[in-house]
Protein backbone atom coordinates (compact mmCIF):
# COMPACT_ATOMS: atom_id res chain seq x y z
CA UNK A 1 0.00 0.00 0.00
CA UNK A 2 1.60 3.52 -1.20
CA UNK A 3 -0.09 6.30 0.72
CA UNK A 4 2.66 8.88 -0.95
CA UNK A 5 4.32 9.61 2.89
CA UNK A 6 7.70 8.33 2.72
CA UNK A 7 8.98 5.58 5.21
CA UNK A 8 11.20 6.32 8.49
CA UNK A 9 13.74 4.93 6.15
CA UNK A 10 12.92 6.96 2.45
CA UNK A 11 13.03 10.72 2.91
CA UNK A 12 11.21 13.34 1.63
CA UNK A 13 11.30 14.75 -1.84
CA UNK A 14 13.14 18.40 -1.37
CA UNK A 15 9.91 20.17 -2.28
CA UNK A 16 7.42 18.33 0.84
CA UNK A 17 10.79 19.56 2.82
CA UNK A 18 10.74 23.27 1.72
CA UNK A 19 6.60 23.07 1.99
CA UNK A 20 7.13 21.95 5.20
CA UNK A 21 9.72 24.76 6.07
CA UNK A 22 6.94 27.05 5.08
CA UNK A 23 4.08 25.60 7.28
CA UNK A 24 7.15 25.79 10.02
CA UNK A 25 8.16 29.58 9.38
CA UNK A 26 4.58 30.61 9.65
CA UNK A 27 3.90 28.44 13.02
CA UNK A 28 7.27 29.86 14.20
CA UNK A 29 6.67 33.67 13.35
CA UNK A 30 3.19 32.86 15.44
CA UNK A 31 4.48 31.60 18.30
CA UNK A 32 7.05 35.01 18.57
CA UNK A 33 4.24 37.45 17.87
CA UNK A 34 2.18 35.52 20.71
CA UNK A 35 4.81 35.39 23.27
CA UNK A 36 7.37 37.79 22.67
CA UNK A 37 10.15 35.97 22.60
CA UNK A 38 12.97 36.52 20.13
CA UNK A 39 13.32 35.01 16.92
CA UNK A 40 16.73 32.89 17.90
CA UNK A 41 14.51 31.56 20.86
CA UNK A 42 11.56 30.88 19.14
CA UNK A 43 13.73 29.23 16.12
CA UNK A 44 16.27 27.21 19.37
CA UNK A 45 12.89 25.91 20.88
CA UNK A 46 11.08 25.38 17.31
CA UNK A 47 13.54 22.57 16.29
CA UNK A 48 13.67 19.92 19.03
CA UNK A 49 9.86 20.16 19.86
CA UNK A 50 8.01 21.01 16.76
CA UNK A 51 9.78 18.99 13.92
CA UNK A 52 9.67 15.47 14.54
CA UNK A 53 6.67 13.06 15.47
CA UNK A 54 3.41 12.39 13.83
CA UNK A 55 0.29 13.06 12.25
CA UNK A 56 -3.03 11.23 12.13
CA UNK A 57 -4.26 11.20 8.26
CA UNK A 58 -7.35 9.37 7.12
CA UNK A 59 -6.43 6.09 4.96
CA UNK A 60 -8.97 5.69 1.94
CA UNK A 61 -8.42 2.20 1.52
CA UNK A 62 -8.98 1.01 5.00
CA UNK A 63 -11.37 4.59 6.31
CA UNK A 64 -9.49 4.51 9.25
CA UNK A 65 -6.97 7.12 11.06
CA UNK A 66 -3.54 6.05 10.76
CA UNK A 67 -0.30 7.95 11.84
CA UNK A 68 2.28 8.98 9.39
CA UNK A 69 5.87 10.24 10.29
CA UNK A 70 5.51 14.18 9.36
CA UNK A 71 7.85 15.47 7.09
CA UNK A 72 11.48 16.84 8.55
CA UNK A 73 11.32 20.57 7.08
CA UNK A 74 14.34 22.21 5.57
CA UNK A 75 15.71 23.60 9.11
CA UNK A 76 17.68 26.14 7.04
CA UNK A 77 14.55 27.45 4.98
CA UNK A 78 12.46 28.13 7.89
CA UNK A 79 15.19 29.95 9.79
CA UNK A 80 15.99 32.35 6.49
CA UNK A 81 11.70 33.11 6.31
CA UNK A 82 11.58 33.71 10.29
CA UNK A 83 14.90 35.53 10.60
CA UNK A 84 14.10 37.77 7.43
CA UNK A 85 10.55 38.00 7.82
CA UNK A 86 10.69 39.07 11.50
CA UNK A 87 13.67 41.48 10.35
CA UNK A 88 11.59 43.14 7.60
CA UNK A 89 8.65 43.21 9.51
CA UNK A 90 7.87 46.92 9.20
CA UNK A 91 8.35 46.79 5.03
CA UNK A 92 6.28 43.26 4.89
CA UNK A 93 3.32 45.08 6.56
CA UNK A 94 3.57 48.46 4.24
CA UNK A 95 3.55 46.06 1.06
CA UNK A 96 0.64 44.04 2.28
CA UNK A 97 -1.22 46.92 3.51
CA UNK A 98 -0.94 48.51 0.14
CA UNK A 99 -2.56 45.22 -1.46
CA UNK A 100 -5.48 45.11 1.21
CA UNK A 101 -8.20 47.13 0.31
CA UNK A 102 -8.52 50.58 1.47
CA UNK A 103 -10.49 49.46 4.95
CA UNK A 104 -8.35 47.19 5.96
CA UNK A 105 -4.56 46.85 7.53
CA UNK A 106 -2.54 44.27 8.31
CA UNK A 107 -3.44 45.32 12.17
CA UNK A 108 -7.14 44.25 11.45
CA UNK A 109 -5.86 40.49 9.95
CA UNK A 110 -5.91 37.27 12.18
CA UNK A 111 -2.56 37.16 13.53
CA UNK A 112 -1.96 33.22 11.69
CA UNK A 113 -3.01 35.60 8.52
CA UNK A 114 -0.50 37.96 8.76
CA UNK A 115 2.16 35.91 9.75
CA UNK A 116 1.64 34.06 6.52
CA UNK A 117 1.51 37.11 4.24
CA UNK A 118 4.83 38.27 5.79
CA UNK A 119 6.04 35.04 5.14
CA UNK A 120 5.27 34.87 1.48
CA UNK A 121 5.71 38.85 0.98
CA UNK A 122 9.72 37.80 2.28
CA UNK A 123 9.80 35.23 0.05
CA UNK A 124 8.80 37.09 -2.52
CA UNK A 125 11.27 39.75 -1.97
CA UNK A 126 14.28 37.65 -1.06
CA UNK A 127 13.83 34.47 -3.21
CA UNK A 128 14.10 35.28 -6.32
CA UNK A 129 14.79 31.63 -7.05
CA UNK A 130 11.01 30.50 -6.47
CA UNK A 131 9.03 31.18 -8.99
CA UNK A 132 6.17 33.75 -7.88
CA UNK A 133 3.49 31.01 -8.95
CA UNK A 134 5.01 28.43 -6.54
CA UNK A 135 5.36 30.87 -3.65
CA UNK A 136 1.62 31.83 -3.97
CA UNK A 137 0.53 28.53 -4.40
CA UNK A 138 2.78 26.92 -1.01
CA UNK A 139 1.24 30.10 1.35
CA UNK A 140 -2.26 29.30 -0.18
CA UNK A 141 -1.71 26.06 1.06
CA UNK A 142 -0.31 26.82 4.32
CA UNK A 143 -3.60 29.17 4.61
CA UNK A 144 -5.89 25.91 3.99
CA UNK A 145 -4.01 24.28 6.59
CA UNK A 146 -5.99 26.36 8.93
CA UNK A 147 -8.60 27.59 7.40
CA UNK A 148 -11.41 25.96 5.66
CA UNK A 149 -13.04 29.45 4.45
CA UNK A 150 -12.13 32.29 2.50
CA UNK A 151 -9.30 32.83 4.12
CA UNK A 152 -6.80 31.51 1.77
CA UNK A 153 -8.99 33.54 -1.14
CA UNK A 154 -7.63 36.42 1.27
CA UNK A 155 -3.56 35.10 0.93
CA UNK A 156 -3.71 34.33 -2.99
CA UNK A 157 -5.68 37.50 -4.07
CA UNK A 158 -2.85 39.72 -1.50
CA UNK A 159 0.21 37.92 -2.53
CA UNK A 160 -0.58 38.25 -6.30
CA UNK A 161 -0.87 42.11 -6.29
CA UNK A 162 2.35 42.06 -4.15
CA UNK A 163 4.11 40.24 -6.46
CA UNK A 164 2.94 41.42 -9.54
CA UNK A 165 4.62 44.97 -8.13
CA UNK A 166 7.77 42.91 -7.44
CA UNK A 167 8.31 41.03 -9.72
CA UNK A 168 6.91 42.73 -12.73
CA UNK A 169 8.74 39.98 -15.13
CA UNK A 170 7.16 37.16 -13.93
CA UNK A 171 3.33 36.42 -15.17
CA UNK A 172 0.95 36.58 -12.64
CA UNK A 173 -0.26 33.29 -10.56
CA UNK A 174 -2.92 32.86 -12.78
CA UNK A 175 -1.16 34.34 -16.27
CA UNK A 176 0.84 31.26 -16.82
CA UNK A 177 3.76 31.47 -18.98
Amino acid sequence: MTTGTPSAAEPAAPGRRRSAARLGAVQALYQAEVTGAGVETVLKDFRPRRLAGEALTDDPETEREVAVPLVEPDFDLLAAIVRGATARREDLDGMIAGALSADWTPERLELIIRSILRAGTFELLERGDVPLRVVITEYVDVAHAFYGGPEPGLVNAVLDRIGRLVRPDERGAKGGR
